[in-house]
């Protein structure tokens, strides 16, 4: 099997069954959206078919307007065509973080040479939505203390399976200072990475930074071409 289809498989095969707090609930891009199966194999198809050794990149997990519907990371309906080649039928997303992601990207040197060398996804690699009474709104796996310690399990697995794709562990790219504090606490125990590297997260980046955006996507080319 090559890294693609491992990926594939594994996604395939994600599901969620532990509890939750209430007010919280899980989606499944890959159980919702039957397109959802058939565009993100086309992508790791398309950028994963070999078994070359990548470095990981840690997001937090998926929001419902990027992997929610696609089912690859950081990428919305507009750049999974407009970047990729792969067209959705079903769904138009536009999704802030991939905004800034693949500006990265293309500064990078495009998309089949960064996702020749990167591989990205999320301990928690399945979309959180927070029930509100302005509705369901996108929620972080450490936006509660019981949220978290409810999928800390199913992260550490899932983090297991990340690796055993072919991943490179002596160096992570982690996206979020906050998210970096809690992938610490499981490295820290599982002992899954050498070396933490910590970058500002693109929303964060794009809400907020908007201004010096070409110093962070700077920033994350010097981190990630060192050594690469």
């Amino acid at each position: 099997m090559t890294f693609g289809e491992r990926v594939v498989e594994f996604n395939s095969n994600l599901k969620y069954t532990g509890k939750l707090p209430t007010g919280f609930q899980v989606m499944n891009p890959f159980l919702d959206n039957p397109e959802t199966l058939k565009v993100m194999k086309q992508f790791y198809d398309k950028f994963y078919s070999d078994n070359d050794r990548r470095r990981f990149i840690i997001g937090i997990n998926p929001s419902r307007h990027g992997a929610g519907v696609t089912g690859v990371p950081f990428t919305d309906t507009k750049r999974l065509e407009s970047a990729c080649g792969i067209i959705m039928e079903s769904a138009r997303t536009h999704e802030v973080s991939s905004v800034f992601i693949y500006d990265m990207i293309e500064a990078f040197g495009g998309a089949e040479k960064f996702y020749s060398k990167f591989y990205i996804n999320s301990p928690f690699p399945l979309a959180i939505v927070r029930n509100t009474v302005k509705g369901n709104l996108n929620a972080n796996y450490y936006d509660d203390k019981n949220l978290f310690e409810a999928v800390k399990p199913f992260m550490i697995q899932s983090l297991k399976d990340h690796i055993s794709l072919g991943l490179d562990t002596s160096e992570v790219f982690i996206l979020g200072k906050k998210n970096a504090t809690f992938i610490d606490k499981i490295n820290s125990q599982e002992h899954f990475f050498d070396k933490m590297t910590v970058l500002e997260h693109p929303r964060y980046i794009q809400q907020y930074k908007s201004k010096e955006k070409q110093l962070y996507i700077d920033k994350y080319l010097i981190a990630l071409n060192k050594n690469s």
